[in-house]
């Protein structure tokens, strides 16, 4: 029945659509036989996404349309690689769009579905989206991480679809251009185009052929190295090869770049004339990033002309468009979901390394136990009198032996335990590390686990040995007794074991503490400041969420590299940073848990570092409660009364590490209900090699 409603559908679809024949592209008619063709229903589900991909650049609503289909289909018969991919074509319709929130949700269900069904294709297909959604926002950094990610699984799964893979190569090499690194750039566009000229697979692809946008990005690439004239012969390039395709995004783009570079060589007719060009195409589709691009390059060459009336025309458009692309909070729920989907990576990836240490356990105990039982089959092969004889006095020494072991286990722990009051009562006793008690009682948090461990095997394998003892006292026990001597003795080697354990994970925790705590008198270190920042901030987030499990933050790096390595005392740059960072990370807090909730709020601070002649900047920016100028005036005191929030010792502490024992500078502005600013200066010729 349903194979008979789908038929009928698409046969009205296809009168429908005759007239718009137009605007598919070549291999749109392919995959339309290939639907009807069809004899199953996950058949059909690949198909309708594949159909949908052949309007990408287009025709917009029949990409929704197809894409739908299939999405319905694939749940009424339970088909998640199907509804995965048309997940995926709808994500790509809603970034076209310009409604990147919403495409970047679409993207991880649609993620989460390609690999819950080991689609490695899919997975590769909507990494390279996502990145996508970066690059549009010229967020270079991270969109370079999702397109490597796509190469490495296309690469994996050996694709057959060549075009996908010159996609994610082409995306590789515009983000470097983005990031005027052009050695990589012309490397990653020169393999995409060798491929683009020599793989057969090219355009048999539901994706198209890729050569109008490698060529239009080489085009760029010309434009950045100072070669105008060959660019302009790249962008009409890539303008012919999308006519075939009804490639209307990449004639957008490329009549784009044609505008923008008459308008550098100051011809300003041209550059109106392919700029008109550009912008029609985006608005029929529409692509939300040229209307915008062309909308502003046409504002700014009419006002420069002094026609308001043509100024006011497009600035409108810019208006509107930007608004849909770039408004504020659709940002910062950009930021949040990108956020939570790397928090979510980083726990599944220890989550694997955590079943991987079960299985090792295992695998050790597994082995332990074949060795054991092949001990006992070779036993009784054996006189029984002469080798219980020596099987009782080998249990002897090994029972003397592992209480040798133990009473040194004990009197070690008991030495760290010790070491650690010391090191705890160094830390209440000297002023430099009151910031450090919240990270103290996670500390002892952590240590409790072992110690109690360690006593109840202690307790047990006490227990064990009084029992071992006196079936030992028997000279010559029944067999039955002999499996009940080797049951006792299993499991006081494993009650040794874990003792040795959680023996050695306190003695790393006391020696981490100790390092930690040390003086200004620790020696200068060559330390990558971006590093140690950043290892810092996610130190206090991860502190304060396990004191509240419901609490996220959007966390915004902004590191520049020609930072790099720094010498610098690592524990009291760390210790000033965690002031800072617990201060910024509160403030958030405070203002998600107020009486009033705050629709849209979405709680971030941002890290940003910069590299100057002589110096180095942290900024240190939370949109937090923010301090009043009373507040303000005390906020690096000791001591400045009961009724001021910066009575805690963090802020004073980092103040005085940063003044005073580095030399530097440290800042503070804020405003009351939006935010607060902490700016940290460092002089380079104190601190560099």
């Amino acid at each position: 029945m349903i194979q008979r409603v789908l038929g009928v559908l698409l046969g009205l679809l296809l009168l429908v659509t005759g007239s718009a024949a137009w605007a598919q592209s070549p291999q749109t008619r392919a995959v339309h036989q290939a639907l009807r063709r069809a004899s199953t229903d996950t058949a059909r589900v690949l198909l309708l996404a594949d159909l949908a991909a052949t309007y990408r650049y287009s025709r917009f609503d029949s990409v929704q349309w197809y894409a739908r289909q299939g999405l319905d289909l694939a749940r009424r018969i339970h088909y998640p690689k199907g509804e995965g991919r048309c997940l995926s074509r709808i994500a790509l319709l809603l970034g076209e769009r310009g409604n990147l929130p919403q495409a970047l949700r679409v993207d991880l269900q649609a993620l989460r579905l390609n690999e819950a069904s080991h689609d490695l294709e899919g997975t590769a297909r909507t990494l390279n989206q996502t990145g996508l959604l970066y690059f549009a926002l010229d967020d270079y950094r991270p969109s370079l991480q999702y397109f490597f990610r796509a190469r490495e699984l296309y690469q994996l799964a050996r694709t057959q679809d060549t075009s996908q893979l010159i996609s994610v190569l082409t995306n590789l090499g515009a983000s470097y251009e983005g990031l005027r690194r052009y050695d990589s750039a012309a490397f990653f566009l020169n393999q995409a185009w060798q491929l683009t000229q020599h793989a057969p697979s090219v355009h048999q692809s539901s994706w198209g052929n890729p050569a109008p946008y490698v060529l239009r990005e080489l085009g760029l690439l010309q434009v950045a190295q100072g070669r105008p004239t060959e660019a302009l012969a790249f962008y009409r390039r890539s303008v012919r090869a999308a006519l075939p395709e009804n490639d209307h995004r990449s004639a957008c783009r490329s009549y784009q770049y044609m505008a923008e570079l008459y308008r550098a060589r100051h011809q300003p007719d041209s550059s109106i004339y392919y700029a008109r060009k550009a912008l029609r195409l985006g608005q029929q589709l529409p692509f939300v990033v040229g209307i915008v691009r062309n909308s502003k390059l046409l504002t700014a060459i009419f006002e420069s002309q002094r026609q308001p009336d043509s100024t006011l025309k497009y600035m409108r458009l810019l208006l509107t468009a930007q608004d849909s692309l770039h408004n504020p909070r659709r940002i910062k729920q950009l930021d949040a979901i990108g956020f939570a989907e790397q928090q979510r990576l980083r726990e599944l990836e220890a989550e694997r390394k955590q079943f991987e240490g079960h299985v090792h356990t295992a695998a050790l105990l597994a082995g332990v136990g074949v060795l054991l039982l092949v001990s006992v089959l070779l036993g009784r092969s054996n006189r029984q009198q002469q080798h219980a004889n020596r099987r009782l006095q080998s249990l002897n020494e090994q029972v003397t032996h592992q209480a040798k072991e133990l009473t040194a286990q004990r009197d070690h722990l008991a030495r760290t335990l010790q070491e650690l009051k010391i090191a705890q009562s160094q830390l209440v006793l000297r002023e430099k590390m009151a910031s450090l008690g919240e990270l103290m009682a996670g500390v002892a948090h952590e240590i409790q686990t072992p110690v109690s461990s360690v006593r109840k095997f202690a307790a047990s394998s006490a227990e064990l040995c009084t029992e071992l003892r006196q079936e030992i006292s028997n000279a010559l026990p029944p067999s039955h007794d002999q499996e009940v001597v080797d049951e006792m003795l299993q499991n006081l080697l494993q009650n040794q074991t874990r003792i040795l354990q959680y023996a050695q994970r306190a003695d790393s925790i006391v020696r981490g503490m100790l390092e930690y705590s040390q003086n200004g008198t620790s020696p200068r270190q060559l330390t990558e400041l971006n590093t140690l920042a950043e290892e810092y901030l996610r130190l206090a987030y991860h502190d304060l969420r396990a004191k509240n499990r419901y609490f996220n933050a959007a966390l915004t790096l902004r590191l520049d590299p020609a930072v790099g390595p720094v010498q610098i005392v690592r524990q009291d740059v760390g210790r000033a940073l965690v002031g800072i960072f617990s201060a910024t990370l509160l403030a958030v807090l405070q203002r998600q848990a107020g009486a009033e909730p705050e629709e849209g709020y979405v709680p971030q601070v941002e890290l940003r570092t910069h590299r100057t002649t002589d110096s180095v900047e942290i900024l240190v920016r939370d949109n937090g409660l923010g301090f009043s100028e009373e507040a303000l005036a005390t906020l690096f005191k000791r001591f400045p009364g009961p009724d001021n929030a910066s009575a805690d010792l963090g802020l004073p502490l980092s103040y005085d590490l940063i003044t005073k024992g580095l030399g530097g500078q440290l800042s503070v502005s804020s405003t009351l209900h939006q935010g607060t600013e902490y700016r940290i200066i460092l002089s380079l010729p104190a601190y560099t090699a």
